[in-house]
């Protein structure tokens, strides 16, 4: 048995100082477990937001005029966005093709608020992630559609 001031602590006592040494460190555990899980979704969600800025301007690039540019960067983007499981409604795309001249750019912007409300201790936070792109128009590219024009 151990021994404190002299004396011998019994048993009941020795279980009291662990349990009291749980609830002191379990909270600080658990915490950072979550905080752990928390960073896990944010840098996900911002591996997905690069990803779709990049592939919106890649495809917003390779149209034709700067009309078909707009559609095809949101939709491109919006299938990526799908991709990586960017659906909580907070997702911002912005697609600017400016004046769609050869060797011109294309520029993608996007933002995105992680939710982190599904984590116990961690639902206070949102944390807003964005990036942009711009994709160089390629001066020597033909715009000829398949009907000629």
């Amino acid at each position: 048995m151990p021994v404190r001031d002299g004396r011998e602590m019994p048993r009941s006592a020795e279980r009291g100082q662990a349990l009291i040494e749980v609830a002191l460190v379990l909270p600080v555990l658990l915490i950072l477990a979550f905080g752990v899980v928390g960073v896990g979704k944010v840098i996900e969600a911002k591996m997905g937001v690069s990803a779709v800025a990049r592939e919106a301007a890649r495809a917003a690039a390779l149209a034709n005029d700067g009309d078909e540019a707009w559609t095809r960067g949101m939709l491109r983007g919006q299938d990526v966005a799908a991709g990586y499981g960017l659906s909580n409604g907070s997702l911002e795309l912005t697609v600017a093709p400016g004046s769609f001249k050869r060797g011109g750019a294309v520029q993608a912007g996007t933002r995105y608020a992680v939710d982190l409300a599904s984590l116990p201790l961690m639902g206070w936070f949102r944390i807003t992630v964005s990036s942009a792109h711009q994709e160089q128009i390629d001066p020597y590219r033909s715009r000829w559609t398949a009907s000629g024009g």
